[in-house]
């Protein structure tokens, strides 16, 4: 899994504000964040396809992401839908293992 994404590499669905990026961290510990590559999107969407993926509030991701923000230390992904960060505890992804 890369973690440190080029733009060209990273979903469209994440041409975030600079702004948004400079304050954008983990809700749970604080890390930094890095946008998800597109590669590494594509196959945690047929993940999801395939009824793999469970967020951290145990329930089943249903629909595949449009983007994701990885914590710097590669363990949990927050989903980004219709170009909006979802930064809860409970909706990030534990993707250590799945990716």
């Amino acid at each position: 899994m890369n973690h440190e994404t080029r733009h060209d590499q990273v979903a469209p669905s994440m041409n975030l504000d600079p702004d948004l990026w400079k304050i954008l961290c983990c809700p749970e510990t604080k890390q930094t964040l890095t946008a998800l590559d597109t590669k590494t999107l594509a196959t945690l969407n047929q993940k999801i396809a395939a009824g793999e993926v469970r967020n951290k509030g145990g329930t089943p991701v249903q629909h595949p992401l449009d983007g994701g923000l990885l914590r710097s230390d590669g363990k949990v992904l927050y989903p980004i839908r219709d170009t909006i960060p979802l930064m809860l505890v409970e909706e990030g992804i534990a993707v250590e293992g799945l990716l």
